[in-house]
């Protein structure tokens, strides 16, 4: 379906709930390294409950190794300094959504190698700083899913 990439993610229940967010939409997960935490973490293991089974999960040592190996259809990035709203693009099965670390963000390099074109935010009120990265990932990826028409649901 869609492959959600974590950039050098740092705190262990986001990424263990955002393991159950992809159990359960049939999405990839793919970690890049380094990470801020061991997989087997105990944080990690209680927020993502019993769902690791279900969920496709990759370390990659890079995002240029993710991009390599997984050739994604289309590349998304996703930062408050996005210009394009989540809403706006027309998502296809295959594309990838890249978020960073939940202290600092995606890099600078990192958001213009995407091209800012394909760099997407979800909008906030004024004064704002951001959404919690397992919330936000929610978000675009039911977004990308809906406009699939939830394909390979079964409700």
């Amino acid at each position: 379906m869609f492959h959600i990439v974590l950039y050098q993610p740092e705190i262990p229940p986001n990424t263990g709930n955002i393991i159950r967010l992809c159990a359960n939409t049939g999405s990839a997960l793919h970690l890049i390294h380094p990470l801020g935490f061991e997989l087997d973490d105990r944080k990690l293991r209680r927020a993502g409950l019993d769902y690791r089974e279900w969920a496709s999960v990759r370390e990659h040592a890079s995002l240029d190794a993710f991009m390599d190996d997984v050739k994604p259809l289309r590349l998304w990035a996703v930062s408050t300094r996005g210009a394009c709203t989540y809403t706006e693009p027309g998502y296809e099965a295959g594309d990838a959504f890249l978020f960073g670390p939940e202290t600092r963000g995606l890099p600078e390099n990192v958001l213009q190698a995407a091209g800012r074109a394909a760099v997407l935010r979800v909008p906030m009120i004024a004064n704002s700083r951001s959404l919690n990265l397992s919330n936000t990932v929610s978000v675009v990826v039911y977004e990308a899913w809906r406009q699939l028409a939830f394909s390979g649901s079964t409700r």
